[in-house]
């Protein structure tokens, strides 16, 4: 059996015995992995931190038959700030989990879904204030539902293709994207989208995580929020498997 070398992010781990666990991680080029970390409940353990939830690896495996053991682990970031605050921890879980969930073993886009995943959790780490995580966090939400397959139509009329311009439109969750007042007289949704936070949520998905769009600065927490809520929803709805993190999240909302 041959080792293996790959950059990997820490999803969620199992006990696995009184010394070892199963570690779920996210890596750069295999996509979603599970790893034994042998002795790593032991207090001298060569593992150690390098095994908690939330934290990037350079790692050494070794491939079994059924699941790969960890040799070596060399901690590329801690996310170390995060640690310190309630709301980007539980930002940083929720992030962590949507890869959890759409992730998946030897994904095409795990180089692409990798990078992203380690940007927002750093970007929430270093981040100032609420608003901040809140922005980083949206954006990997609506760039994770593109790289899935799930990307949200923001310009035009999902049924007619009509262009809707500045002028109050609804959002479908089943279709994922925005339907016009004309097309809605047939499907009757309630969830009405002001055109302002189309807007905001369109000049977002145009944004890298390194970029400002011109709606950042002015952007406030109640914005932030309700586009959040909306994505959340719509991420959970067409997830293949249900949301722990949710429940945890109304709280910090």
């Amino acid at each position: 059996m041959e080792n293996f070398v790959t950059d990997a992010i820490n999803l969620k781990s199992y006990n696995l015995s009184e010394s070892d666990k199963i570690i779920v991680m996210y890596s750069k080029d295999r996509g979603l992995i599970k790893g034994v970390a042998k002795g790593v409940k032991k207090t001298k353990s060569k593992l150690g931190a390098r095994m908690d939830m939330l934290v990037a690896n350079k790692l050494m495996l070794h491939k079994g038959r059924n699941l790969d053991t960890i040799c070596q682990a060399e901690a590329l970031n801690t996310f170390r700030k995060t640690r310190e605050n309630m709301d980007k921890i539980f930002y940083s879980m929720y992030v962590s989990e949507i890869v959890s969930n759409f992730g998946v073993e030897d994904d095409p886009c795990a180089a692409d879904i990798y990078n992203l995943l380690y940007k927002v959790l750093e970007k929430i780490s270093d981040a100032n204030s609420k608003i901040e995580i809140l922005i980083s966090v949206i954006k990997f939400q609506l760039q994770m539902m593109q790289i899935s397959g799930f990307g949200i139509e923001l310009d035009r009329c999902l049924l007619c293709g009509c262009a809707i311009g500045d002028k109050n439109m609804y959002f479908s969750q089943k279709h994922g994207g925005i339907i016009c007042d004309e097309c809605n007289i047939e499907h009757h949704i309630h969830s009405i989208m002001h055109y302002k936070l189309r807007n905001f949520l369109r000049s977002l998905v145009l944004s890298s995580l390194d970029e400002k769009s011109e709606y950042e600065d002015i952007a406030n927490e109640k914005i932030c929020l309700v586009s959040f809520e909306l994505l959340k929803t719509y991420i959970s709805a067409h997830s293949p498997k249900k949301f722990k993190s949710v429940a945890i999240l109304q709280d910090v909302v």
